[in-house]
Parts: C-alpha cells; structure tokens; sequence
C-alpha cells in the first residue's frame, strides 16, 4: 500500500487571497457603502481572532471571487454578511477606493478595496444566516449609524474618514472616485 500525501492545509484567509513577492498577502475586494432613507449607513462590527479583544466597524463587503465582477462581489457580500438583496447593477459605482495594509491572522494583508452605494427607502430585516465560518468567528454585530455618531464615536470605525463620506454621499454621488485613507 502506498502511503497518501497529507491533504494541503486550508489558507484561513481564503482561496481569493495571493501572495506577493515580498510575502504580503494580496486580494481585491468590494464593498457597499448602504444608506438608508434618513442617510444613516450599515455596518458591520468585527475583530481579528488573533488580537483577543480588538473590535472595529466597517461597510459590508469582501474578497472578489474568480470570475466575479467587483459589483457581483459587493452584491453577493452584502447578501451574506447582512441578507439585503441587491441587484449588482442596482449599485451606484464605485464612489471610493482605498488601499490598505493591515495585519490579520498573524499575517500582513494588503486590499485594493471598491466601495459601491446601495440607497435603501427603509431599513430592511438584516439576517446573519448567510455568514461564513470565519465570518461566524469575527463578526459579531451589524447595525445602522448616522454620520454624526460616526465622526463623534470612540470606536475604530473604517476608512477613517467614513462619516465625512457618508455625509457627502447622503447628498447624493457627484460621479467623482474618490482615493479614501
């Protein structure tokens, strides 16, 4: 009898993950900036199991799969970190980009990140059936914030300048993308 190979261990970042030359790991991503009928915007509140207690907020959104257009992608993140069900061409877009290097389960991550608008009459039912393993493991709560308690809270909240954006896109998108930190 000859002996099998070992199976290859899973990547806990997910098959949309490369790495780079340098070992950073690298994926592009989509996101939904999700507004309500009063301008308030959605998100989601999460942290990295590898740093116990860290917690931010963030809009709904994530890595684009193989073959999957970015607005396919934050159509279906949305769907799955929230249950609202949006058409991607119903999404207005992209209105921001963002590029950002960070750290995340143990290792260093960089994320060209497309940010699209979703304007919603209503808050709809927000639902977490369709939530991930892992999303099951560092999500934890996803609920709606009016600019001002963005620009004032205490909490981490990404992209930083997020409340000066929803402002702006509560008035409506210019046709202007826009570089974000």
């Amino acid at each position: 009898m000859t002996p099998s190979a070992p199976a290859p261990e899973e990547d806990p970042l997910g098959p949309e993950w490369a790495t780079a030359a340098d070992g950073t790991r690298t994926r592009s991503a989509a996101r939904v900036v999700v507004l309500d009928g009063a301008s308030r915007v959605l998100l989601v509140r999460g942290g990295d199991p590898a740093v116990p207690g860290s917690r931010w907020w963030f809009t709904p959104g994530g890595g684009i799969a193989a073959g999957e257009s970015p607005a396919e992608a934050a159509a279906r993140e949305l769907a799955e970190e929230t249950g609202i069900a949006v058409a991607p061409a119903a999404l207005t877009g992209p209105v921001l980009r963002r590029a950002p290097v960070f750290e995340w389960l143990g290792r260093s991550c960089r994320q060209e990140e497309l940010f699209y608008l979703a304007r919603l009459p209503s808050p709809p039912r927000l639902s977490r059936a369709g939530w991930t393993a892992l999303e099951r493991a560092t999500l934890d709560d996803v609920r709606w914030w009016a600019a001002g308690e963005l620009a004032v809270t205490a909490d981490d909240v990404y992209p930083p300048s997020l409340a000066e954006h929803v402002e702006r896109l509560g008035r409506g998108w210019d046709g202007r993308l826009l570089q974000v930190d």
